[in-house]
């Protein structure tokens, strides 16, 4: 048996379904269940993705065995700014300002170097 053999009987076996309920729900036949569970064949990754949501758990979780430490990407919603986002995000905006106000490319890139301390000092001038 591999890891995602493991876990997909894993799963089914502590939500308390039997091979044929969770086949009922995949559409598919009890043997492609028990196949999956022995490591005899794979599920496409259409069914990762079912088994995925009747589980309540990531496809990465199915096929791994456990969830990353690290998540690198969340879907849409929790996006995160780290130090280098927050740097290049105070350059834009004091390039954006700074040839707003002076419709200078030149100044804009010299601000841009200046990063948030421009863009404050250009709030607390104006």
């Amino acid at each position: 048996m591999n890891i995602v053999s493991n876990s997909i009987k894993k799963l089914r076996e502590e939500r308390g379904m039997t091979q044929d309920e969770l086949a009922e729900k995949l559409n598919v036949t009890r043997q492609a269940v028990s196949n999956w569970e022995t490591g005899k064949t794979q599920p496409d990754i259409e069914t990762l993705t079912r088994l995925a949501e009747i589980f309540d758990v990531s496809v990465e979780r199915i096929i791994y065995g456990s969830e990353r430490k690290e998540r690198i990407v969340q879907v849409s919603r929790n996006v995160q700014i780290g130090p280098k986002e927050g740097l290049s995000m105070g350059a834009a905006l004091a390039m954006i300002i700074s040839y707003a106000k002076w419709q200078s490319i030149g100044w804009a890139i010299l601000h841009g170097f200046f990063n948030w301390a421009y863009v404050i000092y250009y709030i607390i001038k104006y």
